[in-house]
């Protein structure tokens, strides 16, 4: 195990993202023409520039804190890129393996962390580019989930009821083609977009929700008013070669599978599930499981694993509460639970039980406001990254031997994450929602 310091960055602020202009559907092209050979030698290269081969990359880490944003390499644990801003940015995997999407209250806007794996006959290979945030930008009131699927990624607006399907492969590019398409009213959503199936997308009003609809066009081609309290998607494995969506419910989760919506049965009167982390090797679902309606914040010592293909669910005992931003999925599908206890709990996701404890972090709790720093869990291949808010460290888990492998030394503890590889996601390779 090595432990490193973040040395100072090598690319300074890229330009605040108070200055940065909104505009109604997409971002608009640099101008060439501010370009000058009298520019100062100094000023920084505008982020996507400066695309260079070289022989490998590593996976990088993004993380919002009080700062803004910085961006790592995950296995030096050196900062690449800084950029200051005093907002509360969320952050979402555009999924290409080069971008992030960032949440900035009425606007999503594309961060490139300058990483590319682009298939080339039987190989990768790999290049590099100048990081930062881009011009791109997508308005939305209360800029809210980020789904990537199908080759769509889906943006939606919790404020206006918006939705924007962007190609993945040009949520970057300026002026790209932008479907629009609305919600019945403003709420608290998601869309998943299914291909030729259509969008499927939730309906509800700011305070209430309980329907999925699947879209084809204009036409509603399945629906469900069985889920109360909507809340949270995950793709798992597909079924007779299409996909398989898990939503969240207070009452028992739904999975839409072969053009048709299912209702999970629960023993419970109220059984809230939502946070969900899918695989696309499993049909197994792993969700929070709440049950204490009252308790704010409830913390639950029990998750559920919701078997998409045969519309069950199984609870499984953790001995230890966790929180949204405490669960993944490992490279054979396991389950990956981030605990209080400060374990990563591997669940054996076919047995229902748990399978390993590796000691990450301290013990901590979650804090009553969930926007303040806490402990995130986010995985690529065969590491898991895990933030420790409490001794402002990013720890590097190696999921195949099931120890710790780095643990890095962070400024600011951090309240958001986000991991690229390089690599684009498959087409049913979105993990599932968080909050």
């Amino acid at each position: 195990m090595n432990t490193s310091r973040l040395r100072s960055p090598l690319l300074l602020p890229a330009i605040s993202l108070a200055s940065l202009s909104l505009i109604a559907a997409c971002g608009q092209a640099p101008d060439s023409s501010a370009s000058s050979p009298e520019a100062p030698a100094t000023s920084t290269p505008p982020a996507g520039s400066g695309e260079k081969e070289v022989p490998s990359v590593t996976p990088r880490v993004l993380l919002a804190d009080a700062s803004g944003l910085r961006l790592l390499d995950a296995e030096s644990g050196d900062t690449v890129h800084t950029h200051a801003s005093t907002d509360f940015l969320r952050l979402s995997d555009a999924g290409d393996g080069r971008h992030v999407v960032v949440a900035d209250g009425d606007v999503f806007r594309v961060y490139d962390a300058g990483i590319e794996l682009k298939a080339h006959g039987d190989h990768d290979q790999a290049y590099t580019y100048n990081p930062g945030l881009t011009e791109v930008t997508y308005a939305a009131k209360k800029a809210g989930h980020v789904v990537p699927h199908s080759g769509q990624t889906a943006l939606f607006g919790d404020g206006d009821g918006s939705i924007q399907l962007v190609a993945t492969d040009e949520i970057a590019k300026p002026g790209a083609n932008v479907e629009r398409r609305t919600a019945d009213a403003p709420h608290h959503g998601v869309a998943v977009w299914l291909g030729g199936q259509g969008l499927l997308t939730t309906q509800g009003a700011a305070d209430a929700r309980k329907t999925i609809e699947l879209k084809a066009g204009d036409r509603v081609a399945a629906k469900t008013d069985d889920c109360a309290g909507v809340h949270g998607e995950a793709t798992a494995k597909p079924a007779n070669g299409a996909p398989v969506v898990f939503f969240g419910c207070e009452d028992g989760p739904v999975v839409f599978r072969d053009m048709a919506f299912h209702k999970i049965a629960v023993k419970e009167a109220y059984a809230r599930t939502g946070n969900a982390a899918g695989s696309p090797t499993s049909p197994v679902v792993l969700t929070d499981y709440k049950t204490d309606k009252e308790a704010k914040p409830e913390r639950p010592t029990r998750v559920a694993l919701v078997d998409t293909h045969k519309d069950s669910l199984r609870t499984v005992e953790l001995g230890s509460s966790y929180w949204f931003r405490s669960l993944g999925r490992g490279p054979h599908g396991e389950g990956l639970v981030l605990t209080y206890d400060g374990n990563l709990t591997v669940l054996d996701q076919d047995k229902a039980t748990v399978a390993a404890r590796i000691p990450a972090i301290g013990e901590w709790q979650e804090k009553d406001k969930w926007q303040e720093p806490g402990p995130i869990l986010k995985v690529a291949g065969d590491r898991a990254y895990v933030t420790d808010a409490q001794h402002k460290q990013l720890v590097v888990v190696d999921l195949e031997k099931r120890e710790v492998v780095a643990r890095h030394t962070l400024d600011s503890p951090a309240v958001e994450m986000a991991v690229v590889t390089g690599a684009a996601e498959g087409a049913d390779d979105h993990a599932g929602h968080s909050h």
